[in-house]
């Protein structure tokens, strides 16, 4: 059966080719997981840059999957020690960064930015400093479709709502709003593509899977998972593949499971009561659902 995910291409644009790490770190708080999986004894997540896997493996069981080999091996990597590297999404994050000064975006600002210890004076230097007309600008710009088309294709486009970049810029400030930047890491590897290596006492608790989440668990005996974090891999899935995902987790789930979801969509109706996506201190998500399978 094939995997039914855009995601089995390895790579973000539409050609075909070598397979490629995409993302060097993960841009997803791992505290939500930590706090959802409280009660967990094993965890099934996307293994992506290793982050998360990471996080968790000091208090649970882990098994990582990832349907990239290439992404596989570079968790193995950080899961063994290795630094992060510059995968696909951190140069195109780089080249927004290289842009930062045209909209007067200096060092000197972003380091009292990100050095701010209670959100009204960062929210201050955001208003008065950062979110300027230059800037929203030319993010909308670099945001809008047609310039995500050049990098990206088709199917991890189509989700997104209109208007894009007012959406982010949008989801950032509510972030800013809600979390010092002092104590927040996620804003600094998203503004200045600094990040600290994460480090696990028990790393030899994390199995890593090559395959994709939907086959991986089908797989598995029924009630194997305590708790379940995707990432954003619906993100850009065919329904058939959606379908197939939520029926495999039912499979695998223990009765009381918890699931987390993240996407760059803009929330459903169906997400009302559930979605973290404003205590997610990595600024981006639309959706960060946790939900209880016994009660979905």
């Amino acid at each position: 059966m094939t995997a039914q995910t855009v995601w089995q291409a390895g790579r973000f644009d539409a050609r075909v080719g070598t397979k490629r790490v995409l993302f060097g770190r993960m841009y997803e708080d791992a505290a939500i997981e930590q706090t959802a999986f409280r009660n967990a004894g094993r965890v099934f997540c996307i293994a992506s840059a290793g982050c998360t896997a990471l996080a968790l493996c000091d208090d649970h069981e882990i098994v990582a999957c990832d349907i990239n080999p290439a992404q596989l091996a570079y968790a193995a990597e950080r899961i063994a020690g290795a630094p992060a590297i510059v995968g696909t999404a951190e140069k195109v994050m780089g080249i927004g960064r290289a842009l930062m000064p045209l909209a007067g975006w200096t060092h000197a600002v972003l380091q009292e930015f990100l050095a701010s210890e209670d959100v009204e004076s960062q929210m201050k230097l955001w208003r008065e400093n950062l979110d300027t007309w230059r800037f929203r600008t030319g993010f909308d710009a670099m945001m809008s479709v047609a310039a995500l088309r050049t990098v990206y294709a088709r199917a991890y486009l189509d989700f997104l709502p209109r208007h894009f970049g007012a959406v982010v810029r949008g989801r950032m400030a509510r972030g800013f709003s809600r979390h010092p930047n002092a104590t927040n890491p996620y804003a600094r590897a998203l503004l200045l593509g600094e990040g600290e290596t994460s480090a696990a006492r028990h790393a030899d608790r994390i199995t890593l899977v090559l395959s994709d989440a939907a086959s991986y668990l089908e797989s598995c005996p029924s009630g194997s998972f305590d708790g379940f974090t995707l990432s954003n891999i619906l993100d850009g899935a065919e329904p058939v593949y959606r379908a197939r995902l939520e029926a495999a987790v039912r499979h695998a789930g223990t009765r009381h499971a918890v699931v987390v979801t993240r996407s760059f969509a803009e929330p459903s109706p169906e997400s009302h009561g559930m979605n973290r996506a404003a205590d997610d201190r990595s600024l981006l998500w639309g959706v960060v659902a946790v939900r209880n399978l016994d009660a979905s």
